[in-house]
């Protein structure tokens, strides 16, 4: 939604005035494909905004879950983390993760956790990825009624996933706020995606070798700026 511009008149002289939309309570965080840093996005999201954090569906829980990580990597004492819906073994696409414990996932046991905090909403993989045979994340996203949040990252066919995963969420009505991109810049690839997309840069943050909850308080007050100057967030 683009910001909104009032006129009105003040001390005789006719000027305009910027009124930007609040930043939504709840936001769903997804990524143009596995592994291009949504929970470390979602970690400095929580962190900059002092939220909760929910996963709904964990799929690869041996070497820890993103709710764990998330937790240790903020700092802030007002954030919870709430736990998952499903919490599946397998590192691998849900709907065969739960298939592999005999369980199948459930959309309707899949409820917003009730809180008076902000709420970041990590999605599992990318938008087509099967949470059952016939429910997959961008469903649960509409399900769920929720604005995104778009991770991106420069490689080799990233602006051909961006695009595609701006075009799948349009064409299901879902609201866009903006994309942040993880990592080393490419001022030319943002361009493109800007100029076919409409869909604006809303924060970015810098590589790091070691992640750790230093790393994500310093990016967390580059985001909190990045997008107060797009969104209210009072």
């Amino acid at each position: 939604m683009p910001r909104r511009v009032y006129s009105y008149v003040c001390a005789g002289a006719s000027t305009k005035r910027i009124v930007m939309r609040k930043l939504p309570k709840d936001i769903f965080v997804t990524g143009i494909d596995t592994n291009v840093g949504k929970t470390v996005i979602s970690a400095i999201l929580v962190q900059a905004l002092k939220a909760d954090y929910w996963k709904p569906v964990q799929s690869g829980n041996i070497e820890g879950t993103d709710s764990l990580t998330t937790g240790q990597l903020i700092s802030n004492p007002t954030s919870h983390i709430h736990p998952e819906a499903y919490n599946l073994k397998a590192p691998t696409v849900p709907s065969y993760a739960a298939a592999l414990e005999q369980v199948e996932i459930d959309p309707a046991q899949i409820i917003l956790p009730q809180t008076q905090n902000r709420l970041i909403v990590e999605g599992a993989g990318g938008l087509m990825v099967h949470l059952r045979k016939d429910f997959m994340v961008i469903d649960l996203i509409s399900q769920l009624k929720l604005p995104v949040i778009l991770v991106s990252k420069n490689y080799l066919g990233s602006i051909n996933h961006t695009l595609l995963s701006i075009e799948a969420l349009q064409r299901r009505g879902i609201e866009i706020l903006g994309l942040i991109y993880n990592g080393g810049r490419s001022e030319h690839m943002r361009q493109l995606v800007f100029e076919a997309s409409g869909v604006p840069e809303i924060g970015s943050i810098t590589e790091a070798v070691h992640i750790d909850s230093d790393f994500i308080n310093a990016q967390s007050k580059e985001i909190y700026s990045s997008l107060s100057k797009h969104f209210d967030i009072a």
